[in-house]
This record gives C-alpha cells, sequence and structure tokens, in this order.
C-alpha cells in the first residue's frame, strides 16, 4: 500500500472535536480531546467512541463503563488544545474548565454547547484504540442551536492547517 495516498485518503474523513470525561467510584477524573465518535444506532441511540489504550481516560472508562461526551462548538479551539494534555482538576474546573456533574455523576463541561451521558455495552479491542459502544441515557443542549447543528461542531479543521488525524 503506498503510505502517503493511505495517508491522504484518511484524513479526507471529517471529524467534530469533543472532550470525553469520565470520573470513577474514587473521584479521579480524566479528560480527553476525541475525534473517533459517531452515532451507530437510532434505537436505542447508540455511539461509537476511539479511545487511544494508552491515555489517562482508557482505564477508568473501562472500570466504570461511563462517560459524557462534551460536544465543543465553533470557537472553542483552546479547550480542545488544553484537554490534549493530561486533566488536571483543581477548584472545580477539569484543565481550567468548569464542570458539573451529571445525572450519571459523570462531568459535564459547563462550556460545551451539548453534552450526552453514556453507558458502554460493547468494547472492541483492536488496534492501537479501543471502540466503546455506549448508549446515550441523557443528553444536553447549553442553548438553541442556530442554523444545522452539524455546522455548530468545531471540527479537525478548525484546529489549523497542520492539525490532522487519521492515516
Amino acid at each position: 500500500m503506498d503510505a502517503d495516498a493511505k495517508k491522504t485518503a484518511l484524513r479526507m474523513i471529517p471529524y467534530g472535536i469533543y472532550v470525553l470525561t469520565v470520573e470513577d467510584k474514587n473521584g479521579a477524573i480524566a479528560a480527553a480531546t476525541v475525534n473517533w465518535v459517531t452515532q451507530s444506532s437510532f434505537s436505542p441511540p447508540l455511539v461509537v467512541v476511539g479511545v487511544k489504550i494508552d491515555s489517562g481516560a482508557y482505564a477508568i472508562l473501562k472500570q466504570t463503563g461511563l462517560f459524557a461526551l462534551n460536544m465543543l462548538g465553533k470557537g472553542q479551539q483552546a479547550i480542545a488544545f488544553s484537554m490534549f494534555k493530561p486533566a488536571h482538576v483543581e477548584d472545580g474546573k477539569i484543565s481550567g474548565e468548569p464542570y458539573r456533574a451529571g445525572s450519571t455523576g459523570q462531568p459535564l463541561l459547563e462550556s460545551a454547547v451539548a453534552a450526552i451521558e453514556c453507558k458502554i455495552t460493547d468494547v472492541v479491542e483492536r488496534g492501537d484504540h479501543h471502540i466503546f459502544v455506549a448508549e446515550v441515557v441523557e443528553a444536553h443542549v447549553g442553548k438553541a442551536i442556530a442554523g444545522r447543528p452539524d455546522e455548530a461542531i468545531l471540527g479537525m479543521k478548525d484546529l489549523g492547517d497542520s492539525i490532522f488525524y487519521g492515516g
């Protein structure tokens, strides 16, 4: 396979930018910027999320079976970049972002344009990212979205010309 062609072709897949947050029963919180996300079923509502196996969030996800997916909106690039690094929790903030507990107890970023709370149903353990299949058990929208909801989301392309994922 031509490595350059593979990289270019795979980089053509559009990605939104999300912050996955998870808290374990002992209060340890992890957050990670993720972009391998898609809805996979309407009924029940299921999403799939790819999570790097050496990330801080991975072990907590496997332990808790729950997570929140915080949707970032246009102009929230700084939040995405702050969550690329291991999260630190201080004064009611995750890496500087205020949060609150959702109905499942998982952290919801107050500045997110929307969020879903999820219960993991299956894990596909292949490659350097494992796929978590999860049922959406709660949904939150901060304020009414003007226009198409899919156009309100921060996209990978919004992070700059040199930021890619895939390939």
